[in-house]
């Protein structure tokens, strides 16, 4: 299949000094140092200020959010950091904290040091669980009502289709993927009748550890960006990693820091894989979505290959196997 050529996106009009401007227009004096950080969904960057430490911009994807939606991240993250959850709230001007400038909408935030977790210790991964259970006692006073709420139509049926109506597929694998997401998509609806009824509150919805600084006070989340109404399971699965011995292992000790300030929703072990699915026919259809933005042929430029499809439908095929496993044993 042959690299698409990205067409002009609206992030074009990003220059470094629209991004200094867009800043400096609301307040903020710039020393003109400006770094870009890694970010695909968002344009990130550290602008260095005349007086005090550096903050980050956050310039948000067109079209992606409506302005209610980034209104109520906000909200959320000013909640939990009043209820002494450590996140990265915007900064406000003139009681805004959500502007704009040539088109494009952004936030501001404290910049915050931090390494990413490795949750090599046992302690850590206790910590982490009394973390996330901060976030979910706070989730679970209300809902978002213009945000997205985890479901296996949004997850997996719609980006299915949008991917078997598109010409990234390789013609020869069609088939194969059209047949392969069919049975890990009822397995997944199986697994998520298993789990009952399960309470969905506002939850981070992008919990891996690339989203979580560690200083020696511990943990903190620096970006709210795909924050949703969802299972509390969504929260934790993203955190594991190994085989299943391992990742039963982590998730038992998670919960017992977890347990100490909310309850954990047994019944939601059936979730896992289920989720782990969902987010593997989500992001392939992410990164096909996303084929416009000059960023995405630098970064992936693996991706619309025949042989990234030949791998994505193997591991598909894998995954069924792990849905059929059934959950996690902890002990």
């Amino acid at each position: 299949m042959q690299a698409r050529k990205p067409a002009k996106h609206p992030y074009d009009r990003l220059t470094p000094d629209t991004v200094v401007a867009a800043v400096e227009a609301m307040g903020w004096r710039s020393d003109g140092r400006l770094l870009a950080l890694n970010s695909y969904e968002n344009r990130v960057y550290q602008i260095g200020m005349e007086e005090g430490t550096p903050v980050i911009a956050k310039f948000y994807r067109p079209d992606r959010w409506s302005t209610a939606a980034l209104l109520e991240e906000h909200a959320f993250s000013a909640e939990l950091a009043a209820g002494e959850v450590p996140v990265v709230a915007p900064l406000a001007r003139d009681g805004r904290t959500l502007f704009e400038h040539k088109g494009i909408r952004f936030a501001v935030f404290e910049r915050r040091g931090g390494r990413w977790p490795e949750f090599a210790q046992r302690d850590d991964r206790e910590w982490m669980g009394r973390f996330i259970a901060r976030i979910h006692a706070v989730g679970g006073r209300g809902r978002f009502r213009q945000r997205t709420t985890l479901d296996v139509a949004s997850l997996g049926d719609e980006p299915r289709a949008w991917l078997l109506e598109s010409d990234f597929i390789p013609d020869d694998l069609v088939a194969a993927y059209e047949s392969v997401t069919a049975d890990v998509l009822e397995a997944v609806s199986r697994q998520f009748q298993l789990a009952g009824e399960f309470a969905n509150r506002r939850i981070h919805g992008d919990c891996h550890p690339g989203n979580v600084l560690w200083t020696d006070e511990g943990p903190h989340f620096v970006d709210l960006d795909d924050c949703m109404n969802g299972p509390a399971m969504q929260d934790l699965w993203m955190l594991l990693s190994g085989n299943r011995r391992e990742m039963a292992e982590q998730l038992g000790q998670m919960p017992a820091g977890y347990l100490q300030l909310t309850e954990f929703d047994y019944a939601q072990l059936h979730l896992l894989e289920a989720l782990r699915a969902l987010r593997m026919i989500n992001y392939s259809a992410w990164l096909a979505k996303r084929s416009s933005d000059h960023a995405f042929p630098r970064a992936f430029p693996w991706f619309g290959e025949l042989r990234y499809w030949e791998r994505h439908v193997l591991d598909l095929r894998e995954q069924l196997s792990a849905l059929d496993e059934g959950p996690l044993q902890l002990d």
